[in-house]
């Protein structure tokens, strides 16, 4: 007579499809396909109390290889952590159930929309990873109250079609549109518009999100606003974004681009300076490159009018007035919006093209304080050459007015201006050693700011403790561990930022 398997056994020996998850073993901490083969399980244990029926869903729950091994990766391509589990939501609803699902059980859950975090920041080991991507709905525009209510899986570019078609738009704009709106959310979303209007998580009027146990609710400045500033660049620590009502502006048709080149970085980041206190462009930032030398000390200043009907056409000569620029490499041009805003398009398709795209990305992203950007700039970036930041390598200034980021969690410097500093390296697959030293020079650049007075904005590849993030988030971080202790009592959002132990 066969020997009857134990639970165990039967678990490890079940082939799990999508659909088929019926069942979590609280023992094993493993799932069980179909209903019949969990009850197969129970049966060959003595105790079934172990079995925890998982809830019906109106999408699919996935613990196939591919799945898990695809939400272990992200585009930094340098943490894996591998999911118990998948969740690919069919609604709201699934996301509720499963979030208090895992609070029951202690299993650690992270949201995860197009998967561009370079530091595992949306996986969970052992735990929950659930697709935001299939909540993408985006709701009419709202022409009265300026307002669009969009899933948190949108992405920024289907949300600037939908509204561009009512003549509105987003007020600002990370440079890659393809990002969800709940992962901008979660961490700032910051872009050269910011510098007039605020990041995008101080452009959203109301949020509906799932806590950590498992409760949804509808939350604002004026209802549950204690949740509503926790969530809001609080890096998915209280609660899942689920959909977001953001702000609207009207939005011109035609831009004008200025590139200015300058020849040293002081010069370069007072000319932003002096654009952002006046208010002269819409938009402003500017990049780094790399002189014939191979040192980088090329800096183009990126600068943005919007043409009619939100503003008037143009006029070069008063834009441009007193800036200290070299005169003969000054280039102009007119696009469509919607163009400029999609600008990195055909960047990103050669990227992909030449493979650059699956390397490993140990991305630097610190907030300078505005006294000493040009110092800390400077120290960072002396020495450094195309080769030590990889191919592809992008280097960015953003200036940013202090008074413009209302959202609390939003952290700069105490300045009235801070800029962000972008190193957005690139490490080929065939560097065996890049990566480790890449994150070294990260932390010791965040360590020389920091004790500037500058943070970080993280989105980026640092090595970071909870008594950094304590340090980051300063006088708001007494906000965030008590939202944390009130929405998330069991600590199960978001493990892989490492804010709180």
């Amino acid at each position: 007579m066969p020997r009857t398997p134990s639970r165990r056994t039967v678990l490890r020996g079940l082939t799990v499809t999508g659909a088929a998850v019926a069942a979590f073993d609280t023992a094993s901490r493993s799932w069980a396909a179909t209903a019949a083969e969990s009850e197969t399980a129970s049966s060959a244990s003595a105790t079934s109390t172990t079995l925890a029926k998982v809830p019906r869903l109106d999408g699919t729950l996935l613990t196939d290889a591919s799945s898990l091994t695809a939400a272990a990766d992200d585009y930094g391509h340098i943490v894996h952590r591998r999911p118990a589990a998948v969740l690919r939501p069919g609604s709201v609803r699934d996301v509720v159930a499963m979030v208090r699902f895992c609070n029951d059980h202690r299993l650690p859950v992270a949201p995860r929309g197009q998967g561009h975090s370079p530091f595992g920041q949306a996986q969970a080991e052992g735990g929950l990873v659930i697709e935001t991507a299939p909540l993408s709905g985006i709701g009419s525009v709202n022409t009265a109250s300026r307002t669009v209510t969009v899933g948190a899986g949108a992405k920024w570019s289907a949300v600037a079609r939908a509204t561009l078609a009512q003549g509105l738009t987003p007020p600002v704009f990370t440079d890659y549109l393809e990002l969800s709106v709940g992962g901008t959310l979660s961490v700032g979303g910051l872009g050269g518009q910011a510098h007039r209007v605020g990041a995008q998580v101080d452009n959203v009027t109301e949020l509906q999100v799932v806590t950590g146990a498992g409760e949804l609710v509808r939350c604002s400045p004026s209802r549950r606003a204690d949740l509503f500033r926790a969530v809001l660049a609080g890096l998915g620590q209280c609660a899942v974004i689920v959909e977001a009502t953001l702000r609207l502006v009207p939005a011109p048709t035609t831009v004008r681009r200025y590139q200015l080149t300058y020849g040293d970085l002081a010069t370069f980041l007072d000319d932003q300076r002096v654009l952002v206190r006046e208010g002269r462009f819409d938009y402003v930032e500017g990049q780094v490159h790399a002189d014939a030398a191979g040192a980088f000390g090329v800096h183009v200043l990126e600068a943005v009018a919007y043409g009619p009907p939100v503003g008037p056409a143009p006029d070069d000569a008063a834009l441009l007035r007193g800036l200290r620029h070299d005169p003969a490499t000054v280039q102009i041009a007119d696009q469509p919006y919607y163009d400029f805003l999609d600008r990195l398009a055909p960047v990103i398709a050669a990227m992909k093209e030449a493979g650059i795209w699956g390397f490993a990305h140990p991305w630097l992203n610190l907030m300078l304080p505005g006294a000493s950007a040009a110092a800390l700039g400077a120290q960072v970036l002396n020495g450094l050459t195309p080769a030590d930041v990889g191919p592809g390598a992008v280097i960015l200034f953003y200036p940013l007015l202090r008074d413009r980021l209302t959202t609390p969690l939003l952290r700069t410097s105490d300045d009235e201006m801070s800029y962000l500093f972008d190193i957005l390296s690139a490490a080929a697959p065939d560097d065996t050693t890049a990566v480790d030293r890449l994150l070294a020079v990260n932390r010791s650049a965040y360590d020389t700011v920091a004790a500037a007075g500058g943070t970080h904005y993280p989105v980026g590849s640092i090595p970071l403790t909870p008594a950094d993030w304590q340090a980051h988030f300063g006088p708001a971080w007494a906000g965030l561990q008590a939202a944390k202790c009130t929405y998330d009592p069991r600590g199960i959002l978001v493990p892989g930022q490492g804010v709180f132990d």
